[in-house]
């Protein structure tokens, strides 16, 4: 008897001591979090919004259950959003007003998201899309995110990407180091969220389920996109609607795993996406109307397409613009075990930049005093308090050039009104399509919204004049691989993609770097990407940073040429020049430095 007493009564002292040690499990009151954000997905790109075209039965089904936001904003642009959502401050604040041109790279003094739950004893990991930043200090992994799985740049095809990447069995970057995949690239993101979850069990996890799809090019299995075909939608609305029902596909997947784990009730799920639909709507073309549409369409009037002309749930407005078809977006909650569920709209004005302090408020998350956010917790609204966040104002605009332009593509929001490009103000209650201006009948509607406006605007001049760097000669990184994605330049100087690499333009810009150590750096010019094999033009390169000048002479059929120089510590402005003769100079599309050790 005495062993089997011993033993009891050492199993007893073990249960009081672990009740009084908080486990480090879900059930220690701290939810898991699953945010799926979808790129280039509207309002209306979904079939419960009243598309009766495309198919989303998952997407539905989730509707059907969730807390749905129904007047979530977002910027009319990807990067932007994803830099508020990751911060809970205005993207321009971070640093970030457009999707190149190093403007998309976020300043690293943010907190983002990942940082939070990390320091909180959360998992984190990334699956798909990050868009602020390819090298140190700035990628995913610098950021708070333990595990990463993604694409470069923008979108699977974009410069930083690996070259021969098409969406179908492509290489991406496992915590920065290359890996062949196979299978198509949205499943690929789902398949490697579901095996992080599935790898640690003692600790919540924080999932960004961050698909490229269905951004452009609309590439997807015809299994996908002929079944719209056939009822007449136009070519490549019709690839979208197969990539966003292979998302929903996938979305189905992802609720019978949460359902069948058991992980569902203890896991906070999140359904949104980054701006308004980018082919969702037909944009009619002149050239292809007849001149009864031609004069129709040049009076403002409606026309008749001849095929589906796409669903915006009567928005105004698409991808990038500032009218809400540009930044209105969907939003949906679904939380079992925390009575975020019902099937209910919440129609109180919301947006990207408050979901960190909500989800910090929901996982009772510590987040430092000094965080300066302009969001707001949302969980009043989402636990029923029908009064709460009805005074708000807030402002989002679509900038897409080096340095912010007052009202620029802007729209100021509160419950009732949207003040539009300074002139424009749109009663959004009596008429949510903005088609009648009311500025004029309501003056103090627009001073009152234009004050506003000059309060945000001037909080955010400081960033104006500031360049968000790309680090060099880091441990973490070493050799660095700068595109000329984030040249400082034009935007038809920048060569965003593959496509417009392969036409070889002639263009230019510079990177502004930051050398973390002095020392002695190769830095090496090319025109395509390594393992493209691609020569370069018989010539003179050129390059400079800071005021550091070199060149040396190009023969034909190299494939690269690597210049070696001694750089101090500091911001620098690089820039570099591959002169043909004739006139002809173009930047190195692609440069790689090292620092020797």
């Amino acid at each position: 008897m005495r062993p089997i007493l011993h033993l009891l009564t050492c199993i007893l002292i073990l249960l009081i001591s672990l009740k009084d040690c908080p486990a480090d499990t879900p059930e220690s009151g701290k939810p898991n979090i699953i945010l799926v954000i979808t790129d280039d997905q509207g309002y209306g790109d979904i079939a419960a919004h009243g598309n009766q075209m495309i198919k989303t039965p998952n997407l539905d089904q989730l509707y059907q259950k969730s807390l749905r936001l129904t007047n979530f904003h977002v910027d009319p642009t990807c990067a932007p959003t994803r830099s508020a959502l990751m911060t809970g401050r205005y993207s321009t604040r971070t640093g970030v007003w457009h999707t190149i041109m190093g403007r998309s790279l976020m300043d690293t003094n943010e907190v983002t998201l990942a940082e939070v739950f990390k320091s909180n004893g959360y998992r984190t990991g990334l699956f798909g899309k990050w868009h602020l930043g390819d090298n140190y200090p700035l990628r995913p992994q610098d950021q708070g995110f333990e595990t990463v799985v993604q694409h470069g740049g923008g979108g699977v095809g974009q410069t930083p990407d690996d070259w021969q990447n098409d969406y179908f069995s492509d290489t991406y970057l496992r915590n920065g180091k290359p890996e062949k995949f196979q299978g198509y690239c949205t499943d690929i993101w789902f398949d490697e969220a579901l095996k992080f979850i599935e790898a640690d069990k003692t600790k919540p996890f924080f999932a960004y389920l961050s698909t490229n799809a269905p951004h452009s090019p609309y590439l997807v299995d015809p299994q996908y996109s002929d079944p719209y075909e056939d009822k007449e939608v136009p070519k490549k609305m019709a690839a979208f609607y197969g990539m966003i029902t292979n998302i929903d596909e996938n979305m189905g997947r992802l609720l019978r795993y949460l359902k069948e784990s058991g992980l569902e009730k203890d896991t906070i799920l999140i359904f949104m996406t980054d701006n308004g639909t980018a082919a969702g709507m037909q944009r009619p073309n002149p050239r292809d109307l007849s001149k009864k549409q031609q004069r129709r369409l040049s009076k403002g009037k409606p026309i008749t397409l001849e095929t589906w002309p796409g669903f915006n749930a009567g928005m105004r407005g698409m991808k990038g613009s500032e009218y809400d078809g540009g930044h209105r977006v969907p939003c949906f909650f679904y939380w079992p075990g925390g009575g975020l569920t019902g099937g209910k709209n919440i129609n109180q004005l919301t947006a990207h930049i408050d979901i960190l302090p909500t989800l910090a408020e929901l996982c009772d998350l510590t987040i430092s005093s000094e965080l300066k956010l302009d969001g707001t917790s949302l969980v009043p609204i989402l636990t029923g308090n029908k009064d709460a966040l009805r005074n708000r104002t807030l402002i989002v605009h679509s900038q897409r050039i080096e340095t912010p332009e007052k009202w620029r593509k802007s729209s100021v929001m509160s419950e009732r009104w949207r003040l539009v490009n300074e002139k424009e103000l749109y009663d959004i209650l009596n008429d949510p399509g903005q088609t009648k201006n009311v500025a004029a009948e309501y003056a103090g509607v627009v001073k009152y919204l234009s004050a506003e406006y000059e309060k945000w605007w001037s909080s955010l001049t400081p960033v104006f004049s500031r360049y968000v760097t790309i680090g060099i000669g880091s441990r973490f990184e070493n050799p660095a691989h700068l595109t000329c994605h984030d040249w400082h330049a034009p935007i038809e100087q920048v060569p965003w993609n593959h496509q417009l690499i392969a036409k070889n333009p002639v263009a230019n810009g510079f990177w502004v770097v930051e050398i973390a150590e002095p020392g002695t750096y190769e830095i090496t010019l090319r025109c395509r990407p390594e393992s493209a094999h691609h020569p370069l033009k018989k010539g003179t390169a050129r390059i400079q940073i800071g005021d550091l000048k070199r060149e040396q002479a190009v023969s034909e059929g190299d494939l690269s040429t690597t210049f070696q120089v001694d750089l101090t510590r500091g911001q620098k402005k690089l820039q570099t020049w591959l002169d043909e003769g004739n006139g002809v100079s173009r930047g190195a599309f692609f440069v790689e430095i090292f620092r020797k050790e």
